[in-house]
């Protein structure tokens, strides 16, 4: 099965800057590229200790959800057995000296059920798969990057993070859910919302093309969000291509 997930192995570090369209999922990259791929596209690496912390985390992925990004980090100690869940550095669960190495664990994000899965690898080496409602994390975020038109948006010392659920039309500032409703307009709608004195603008219009449907857009004080021109500071928008965690 192509879980398409990497373990966090040393030397692998979280790339400073969001690819787009994953909507926040994790860009590993791995500084001198020695994965240990195992030959069937899992994407899998043997399991290393958390560099510069006493923590065993292995894995770390980044989820996005509900105009939330969640960061989940789980710590495998190999030599005890232990297992632990830490959502946004936060501990959830806590299985200390556990006698079988492989197997699944079961946790809810938000309203989703996620299986973290640890397979056995060749040379005493393990395998960690992130499952989120039934799909692969891969699978998952990818569908999530066609579902999502997420935004970040620097206003002097403030940030917003739009995130527009296209299927539902809602949006979220900052993982808010706004309840402003769209007003419609010649050829789309248009919603209108003001966070700290700054007006935002989302448009939903119809481009005219069957293949492309409908064009959505951010303005903000008048000044688009969508193309090069910055929206006072620094306005960055993020497309649909749908990328990988590496």
């Amino acid at each position: 099965m192509n879980h398409g997930i990497l373990g966090l192995s040393r030397n692998l570090v979280l790339s400073s800057s969001m690819k787009t369209g994953t909507d926040g999922a994790n860009h590993l990259q791995n500084s001198n590229n020695n994965n240990n791929d195992n030959g069937n596209g899992n994407g899998c690496t043997a399991k290393q200790n958390g560099v510069g912390t006493n923590r065993e985390v292995v894995a770390r992925w980044r989820v996005p959800l509900y105009g939330k990004i969640y960061e989940i980090e789980f710590e495998h100690g190999t030599a005890s057995g232990k297992r632990v869940l830490w959502i946004d550095k936060q501990e959830i669960f806590r299985r200390d000296w556990m006698f079988k190495l492989v197997g699944e664990d079961m946790f809810k994000l938000d309203d989703k059920r996620c299986i973290i899965r640890v397979d056995p690898l060749p040379g005493f080496k393990y395998c960690y798969s992130l499952f989120v409602d039934g799909k692969s994390y891969k699978q998952f975020t990818e569908s999530q990057a066609k579902a999502l038109k997420t935004w970040e948006i620097n206003l002097k010392d403030n940030f917003y993070r739009i995130v527009l659920e296209k299927n539902t039309l809602n949006i979220y500032v900052n993982g808010k859910l706004i309840e402003e409703t769209g007003e419609f307009v010649d050829g789309g709608t248009e919603t209108t919302f003001i966070e700290d004195g700054n007006r935002f603008v989302l448009s939903a219009r119809t481009s005219g093309n069957k293949r492309e449907g409908i064009v959505h857009s951010l303005a903000v004080n008048g000044v688009s969000a969508d193309g090069d021109t910055a929206a006072n500071d620094t306005a960055k928008s993020e497309n649909d291509d749908a990328g990988d965690a590496q």
